[in-house]
């Protein structure tokens, strides 16, 4: 094997990675793996900011949803949707709890009386706790965070536009026309 290296440039604008690995599909999922993470290094560089990861942007997101001196301001079927929101946004600390081969339940009790005492909490995948992901360097891309919370907005409304759709349907189904029995 002959490797050559360029060292003490002065203006370095380029880098190579060398991938090496025992199938080409492995080669396939290292090479992912280091698109992903450069693509995230970038978004976070053009975003100017990150978000504390391990599931902390959800279940804070979701106590302050739930409060109620914000709730008090919305009405009907807004105020249910927003609690149907705020619940769903505990499908991500659960998946990560269950991945890690915690209990989601126990795990989420931990988190909410964290969140409930004003810290910052995400879930420690070696032990189950719960720990202050700033703290220990996980963090998550705002830009991926926003489109999250953009895409779930959206397919939850083309749901309920297929519904809309669907009884509409079944409506015109039963009603009998003028004049037939």
């Amino acid at each position: 094997n002959k490797y050559t290296y360029v060292e003490e440039c002065k203006v370095p604008k380029s880098v190579t990675i060398l991938i090496k690995g025992p199938s080409t599909h492995v080669l396939q999922q290292i090479q992912d793996a280091v698109r992903d993470g450069l693509r995230a290094v970038k978004n976070a560089v053009e975003d100017g900011s990150l978000v504390p990861g391990a599931g902390a942007f959800q279940v804070a997101a979701r106590q302050h949803l739930l409060r109620p001196e914000f709730l008090r301001t919305v009405r009907g079927k807004a105020q249910m949707g927003i609690k149907a929101f705020a619940e769903a946004l505990l499908v991500i600390p659960k998946t990560i709890a269950t991945n890690g081969g915690y209990d989601p339940m126990d795990v989420l009790v931990a988190l909410e009386d964290e969140v409930q005492d004003g810290h910052v909490a995400g879930i420690d995948l070696n032990t189950g706790d719960v720990l202050d992901p700033a703290q220990e360097g996980i963090w998550d891309n705002y830009r991926v965070l926003r489109q999250q919370l953009h895409s779930c907005a959206v397919i939850a409304t083309n749901l309920l536009h297929v519904d809309e759709v669907m009884r509409a349907g079944r409506a015109s189904i039963k009603a009998p026309n003028p004049g037939e029995e």
